[in-house]
């Protein structure tokens, strides 16, 4: 397979695209009623603000999975990193070696940054995702809890 894929980062017109990917990945996830955003706040989020980088991988044209991330930084190490926020591959297309050829792009393009390190969250029920993850040599963060404000909370702790 990996002679197959190529990647494409996101240009300004694939936005219909990147919200399809995002509610797909929400769909799997059992959380569609969680995805607010749209094609506006990405445009302004992604490619006015750069925010967050996306790029697609392709076969033949055509774009089967996709990865959002941004940067990062980590203080200990005194270099930025790359946070993968998002990575979807469609059903049809899994198994292929797509997820890994993603991951691939992603390790590739963070040594050509400086960076020192990729990292991303996985969700504690997707055992074939956390199964994938290990076999690549990732290592889960051990004595670590993600904390998260969002909504009401985050507005009424900026009070």
């Amino acid at each position: 397979m990996g002679q197959n894929v190529e990647f494409r980062f996101a240009e300004r017109n694939d936005i219909p695209l990147i919200l399809e990917f995002i509610r797909d990945l929400a769909i799997y996830e059992k959380m569609l009623d969680e995805v607010v955003a749209d094609k506006s706040v990405l445009e302004n989020q992604i490619f006015d603000q750069h925010k967050a980088e996306v790029i697609f991988a392709m076969k033949d044209g055509v774009e089967v999975g996709f990865a959002l991330f941004f940067h990062n930084f980590s203080t200990f190490l005194g270099r930025s990193g790359i946070y993968l926020e998002d990575l979807f591959v469609k059903p049809e297309y899994r198994n292929q070696g797509f997820g890994k050829a993603i991951l691939k792009k992603l390790a590739s393009i963070a040594v050509e940054r400086g960076c020192g390190r990729l990292e991303w969250s996985c969700l504690d029920w997707n055992r074939p995702s956390i199964d994938f993850y290990l076999s690549l040599g990732a290592k889960p963060m051990d004595n670590w809890t993600v904390y998260r404000v969002a909504g009401d909370t985050l507005t009424g702790l900026a009070k």
